[in-house]
């Protein structure tokens, strides 16, 4: 007999015998309360034998027999016998697997939680909160995002909360307890308790909100504009202007007009050193752990020890002015206003050898820029050229600028350039296209950097604007909403621009370095005064927690410059002019400023390789 067969039987017109009739002692006791009167158990001599035929051979199908069987008889019930099989079946299905699990496996299912979960599951009784706070799951969720986020990182670095991350549980013990005004005798005395263990978690659990507060906060500053300005002021003699430079959370290293590389710190933001061999303007540098390599108007190319601002090096190779380089992997790629590309190998500081020189352009090549399979070239000339890097073969041309070509960054399969005809233009550089032309400046676009939610760029019109990169690849995104920000502090030409997901770092021909700060350094908490006000509030905690998952004038600057460096870059002018005609050495660079048919370049393009911009 099949299982449906018996389901028949036992619910068909001809017999009086109950579904719990066909029901079995050894599984299925429970199920007799369910639907026979006390009356009905008294007649059971009967039932309990036929019961257990049906149960013997209930038993002896297959598992999906016996759902198949069960589907059939719970098909055939009355809608008052389904609610008294799903009171049954609640309590079953329910079961607290986390209690019943050994404690370690317990603690490795609850950490693959988020927050809203964790803290949800904390709230479901004493010993899954128990499993929580002594798996110390709050702490290890902070040291997954900030592993894996660089916001979080930069967050638990700025605030110093990074000292309690990463770190062993001895450590951890005494670190927290002396934020939260613990005396030594009081530290020594909780070390290994419970009561240690609860203090512990519930520091790291007030920490997450506060450092997804710090995160909302600065989203809102870059939306808003909101920011702190810091100002260094230069001070070059004879001339002014700061062409190029790059960052850490240490220093700040410019290249200036005055001949000079300027070395500044970060926490007093005064010159620490000054390095002078070049003859010329600082055109361009780039620096990582070992070195500084600039290049210069005065056709050179100069290497340094970061460490020291010892000259190790100097290349002599380009016959006209350095206007960018860039390096990175034992490669270098410098270009020149004598129109060329010079692709070198860096074996060591002191053996930097030229390999290939590019030739293509028909103007100055004012920027540069490669990976591991492109090199990308911009040049007065109005166009933008592909090469292979391992090869130095030419790929292809970018068309579409309608004026020389000043900035570029390149990342993936992204071109982003700046051009004397102000626009800035999307590239997809695979396949040659233009994705997008952004208007808003409303004169050269000296500088632009992106990562992968923004594009950042300076102008000669004094302002930097802030642009959504998301909207602009996208091609429904209304024009409005793609630029995003627009700051004006500069006096003068914004030459360099650098940012990362907390500040913008930028140069002008005003002779100052301006850092615009989103992450308020006042906005900062006491970690002890947060966990006072949190650990006691589980409720403001489950808001924030829950909360974190889903998830200005331009003034011109009209000083006269004492020597015209930048006369070594060039910008063809207005379409219809011959590139070859234009492409000729331009007059003093404020009487240009004017008219910009020829505007003037110069200036590194390179982003901080070690840990900014992506």
């Amino acid at each position: 007999m099949t299982a449906k067969e018996l389901a028949v039987r036992c619910t068909g017109g001809d017999r009086t015998t109950t579904q719990d009739e066909v029901l079995g002692e050894s599984t299925t006791d429970m199920f007799a309360d369910l639907s026979l009167t006390e009356n009905e158990k008294e007649l059971s001599e009967k039932y309990l034998k036929e019961r257990q035929l049906a149960l013997d051979r209930f038993l002896g199908w297959t598992e999906q027999d016996q759902v198949d069987f069960v589907k059939v008889l719970i098909h055939r019930m009355c809608h008052d016998q389904h609610g008294q099989i799903d009171a049954f079946l609640k309590p079953i299905l329910q079961r607290d697997f986390i209690s019943l699990l050994p404690e370690r496996l317990a603690r490795y299912v609850l950490s693959y939680l988020d927050a809203r979960w964790l803290l949800a599951s904390e709230m479901v009784s004493r010993s899954w909160r128990r499993v929580i706070a002594h798996g110390k799951l709050w702490r290890r969720l902070i040291e997954r995002n900030v592993a894996t986020d660089v916001v979080w990182k930069g967050i638990a670095e700025k605030r110093g909360w990074q000292k309690f991350l990463f770190i062993s549980k001895e450590n951890a013990h005494t670190l927290v307890h002396q934020e939260l005004g613990y005396d030594r005798g009081s530290i020594e005395r909780l070390r290994g308790s419970l009561e240690s263990l609860e203090t512990q978690h519930r520091f790291y659990r007030s920490l997450y909100p506060r450092i997804y507060n710090d995160i909302e906060s600065l989203k809102s500053n870059w939306r808003n504009g909101r920011h702190v300005l810091s100002r260094i002021t230069c001070h070059s003699e004879p001339s002014r202007g700061v062409y190029c430079l790059q960052y850490d959370d240490e220093k700040i290293i410019s290249g200036l007009r005055d001949h000079t590389i300027k070395i500044w710190q970060r926490d007093s933001l005064q010159c620490s050193q000054t390095l002078r061999a070049h003859t010329g303007s600082v055109l361009c540098l780039q620096y990582d752990d070992r070195v500084i390599i600039s290049g210069s108007s005065d056709t050179t190319v100069r290497v340094w020890d970061v460490h020291t601002g010892e000259l190790l090096h100097t290349l002599l190779h380009h016959v006209e002015a350095v206007l960018h380089l860039r390096f990175q992997n034992g490669i270098m790629v410098t270009c020149s206003k004598d129109r060329s590309i010079a692709v070198w190998d860096m074996v060591s500081p002191r053996e930097i050898n030229v390999r290939r020189v590019l030739v293509a352009h028909r103007a100055a090549v004012n920027v540069v820029d490669f990976d591991n399979k492109y090199i990308v070239s911009a040049s007065g000339d109005r166009t933008i050229k592909v090469w292979s890097t391992d090869s130095c073969e030419f790929v292809r041309t970018l068309i579409g600028h309608r004026r020389g070509i000043a900035c570029l960054q390149y990342h993936d399969r992204l071109v982003v350039s700046g051009s004397s005809d102000n626009t800035i233009r999307l590239w997809d550089i695979e396949i040659g296209t233009c994705l997008k032309i952004l208007e808003g400046h409303e004169q050269l676009v000296r500088c632009i950097r992106f990562d992968s939610k923004r594009i950042v760029s300076g102008a000669y019109d004094g302002r930097i604007k802030v642009w959504d990169l998301q909207a602009a690849l996208n091609p429904r995104s209304p024009p409005e909403s793609i630029c995003l920000l627009t700051l004006v502090e500069h006096t003068g030409r914004v030459f360099r621009l650098q940012f990362d997901e907390f500040q913008i770092v930028s140069s002008s021909h005003d002779d100052t370095i301006l850092i615009w700060d989103f992450l308020d350094p006042r906005a900062g908490v006491p970690l002890g005064e947060v966990e006072q006000n949190l650990g006691a509030n589980p409720r403001t905690l489950a808001a924030m927690a829950a909360a974190a998952m889903p998830s200005h004038v331009l003034h011109p600057h009209n000083d006269e410059a004492s020597e015209n460096e930048e006369e070594d870059i060039e910008f063809p002018g207005a379409a219809g002019n011959p590139p070859d005609r234009d492409a000729r050495n331009v007059v003093d660079d404020e009487q240009r400023h004017a008219a910009i048919r020829n505007p003037p370049f110069g200036g590194d393009m390179h982003d901080a390789e070690r840990r900014f911009n992506g």
